[in-house]
């Protein structure tokens, strides 16, 4: 994909979406060692024990045997982590990453709040506050950057895209704007309209026909899968070409400098062993996208993914997991001081269990989120309060190499 250097120079602002992902950037223009700050939403709850096992945990096997990969050195098994943690084995690029130590997991996180209802949660990550708000941290982490390090105007915007999410909406103005045909509905919603009719002698027989006519495979007509896959050429991957195209626009000397990703398919309630694979493949190759599009700004880039809560600790009767606290979250780039594992481990025994069927947070988001905002950003701390309403933890330090 080509970005022309018009688009990347338009200014403050840009949200692109396809799909059930999409984008949106933000930040004045600045020189080409200035950081980088990206923010990826993992929609739906991910479960972090699936995507960074602890399977040095003695406890681990009696809550979710069945959900458990082959240990690192085996067939198929997950890439090693020091001896304690393992890599789910869709994430290679991302092993690649920590290996370079340019990839810091951090463990058992959570947001401040509470909530099992993907709704409520979501709002509460990304509003970053202690009552829900009509704007996102990241739109005021925006406007602070932009008052404390830049004299130029405030409010230049492009969004490529339907939408806008509440992580980067607030008085730093964005606008939208969607290329034709670019809005297509989630596979996963197909996925979920098959299986409703999978069992009607009529309409399961004449959806499983025009989806295979649209070109989805088997796996998915037959709802074992999120990720559409057309009949000819490549598998369709619409987070690969937006981090692509953020990296593109954010290289440009004079392109945004934050931007804001989401990425769904994370509500592994049923069959969790084999859905996962679509969406953690889809993160590890849009993360190596970026890397790859930003070129030398990747030294000056932290990324962080992250999502609205885990999932229970315990496999539920459908091979799946439901909706829970702990989870994992995900701090890459060039500029991070990473080949390790962040936060503290729990444990898995039941009484360390929170409410006797979860991972215990023992880090909050807003900690990681204000570390790197600090830290990486430049951010005076005292401007924290503006960012994070409410009890603010300390931010958390360490996360890059500050130099």
């Amino acid at each position: 994909m080509k970005i022309h250097r018009r688009t990347a120079l338009l200014g403050l602002a840009a949200s692109w979406t396809l799909g059930s992902t999409s984008l949106a950037l933000a930040g004045q223009t600045a020189n080409l060692n200035d950081p980088r700050f990206i923010v990826i939403i993992l929609r739906g709850a991910l479960d972090g024990m699936a995507a960074v096992t602890p399977y040095g945990d003695p406890y681990l096997a009696s809550h979710r045997s069945p959900l458990l990969l082959p240990e690192p050195g085996q067939e198929h098994g997950m890439f090693d982590l020091g001896g304690f943690y393992g890599l789910h084995p869709a994430l290679a690029g991302m092993h690649e990453l920590y290996t370079q130590g340019q990839l810091l997991p951090i463990h058992a996180v959570a947001g401040h709040y509470r909530s099992r209802s993907h709704f409520e949660a979501q709002d509460y990550l990304e509003s970053g506050a202690d009552e829900r708000m009509a704007s996102g941290w990241l739109n005021r982490a925006v406007m602070a950057l932009s008052h404390s390090q830049t004299s130029g105007p405030d409010g230049y915007g492009l969004a490529m895209g339907l939408t806008v999410p509440l992580l980067l909406r607030g008085k730093a103005r964005v606008g939208s704007y969607a290329p034709a045909g670019s809005h297509h509905p989630d596979a996963d919603l197909y996925n979920q309209i098959a299986a409703l009719n999978a069992n009607d002698p009529l309409t399961g027989p004449a959806l499983r026909s025009a989806l295979k006519a649209r070109g989805f495979s088997e796996v998915v007509v037959g709802t074992r899968s999120h990720q559409p896959h057309a009949g000819k050429g490549p598998k369709l991957d619409t987070f690969t070409t937006l981090a692509t195209a953020a990296g593109q626009m954010m290289a440009n000397q004079k392109g945004p400098r934050i931007a804001a990703l989401e990425i769904g398919g994370w509500d592994t309630h049923a069959g969790q062993v084999g859905r996962l694979n679509g969406p953690l493949g889809q993160l590890d190759r849009g993360i190596v996208a970026l890397r790859d599009s930003l070129g030398a700004a990747w030294n000056h880039t932290a990324v962080l993914a992250m999502t609205e809560f885990g999932r229970t600790v315990r496999m539920n009767g459908t091979g799946g997991t439901d909706h829970g606290t702990g989870t994992v979250a995900f701090v890459a780039g060039g500029s991070v001081a990473g080949g390790r594992i962040g936060g503290t481990w729990p444990g898995l025994k039941p009484s360390q269990l929170f409410e006797n069927r979860d991972l215990a947070p023992t880090t909050d988001l807003r900690a990681v989120a204000a570390g790197l905002l600090c830290e990486h950003m430049r951010l005076p701390e005292h401007q924290l309060a503006q960012i994070f309403p409410g009890e603010l933890p300390t931010p958390l330090s360490g996360l890059t190499r500050v130099t």
